[in-house]
């Protein structure tokens, strides 16, 4: 079974679709099974992270701002993919060092996720863009 999540990011941080992901697996009436969620994009990530507290989110945004900032920074100076934006390659490098995919077991018939866990899909552009999130569930007999 698979289907695609649309998300509408408005910039740079993270957006939890965790209802969405849980609401779709519970309707497919599979008991047990693993969950793969893939972002078919180079310049956002995938997470499971805290979602009770919402400065986790702001405090991861700002870590990885910090650890691989804009083009327009002199550190970032040696950068030669610059002419999609000063975000663009800065973009790339975090999708690099963060998953594009997860695997979530499903246990009868719910997302084994933690209590404070949710999935966010993690965008490192400034700008709004519409992001593609493949999940398939394969089903144990």
């Amino acid at each position: 079974m698979h289907t695609t999540f649309r998300i509408s990011t408005r910039g740079a941080g993270l957006y939890e679709f965790t209802r969405d992901v849980t609401r779709w697996a519970s309707g497919t009436g599979a008991d047990e099974g693993l969950l793969t969620l893939f972002v078919q994009h180079t310049s956002c990530s995938l997470l499971i992270q805290e979602n009770a507290d919402p400065e986790v989110q702001v405090d991861m945004r700002e870590y990885f701002h910090r650890l691989v900032p804009p083009t327009t920074d002199p550190s970032m100076s040696y950068l030669t993919h610059t002419y999609e934006g000063p975000d663009d390659m800065p973009a790339h490098i975090k999708a690099a060092m963060l998953p594009i995919s997860l695997s979530i077991p499903l246990i009868d018939g719910q997302l084994a996720l933690g209590t404070w866990q949710g999935i966010y899909l993690f965008e490192h552009r400034s700008r709004p863009h519409n992001r593609n999130v493949v999940a398939q569930l394969m089903v144990s007999p």
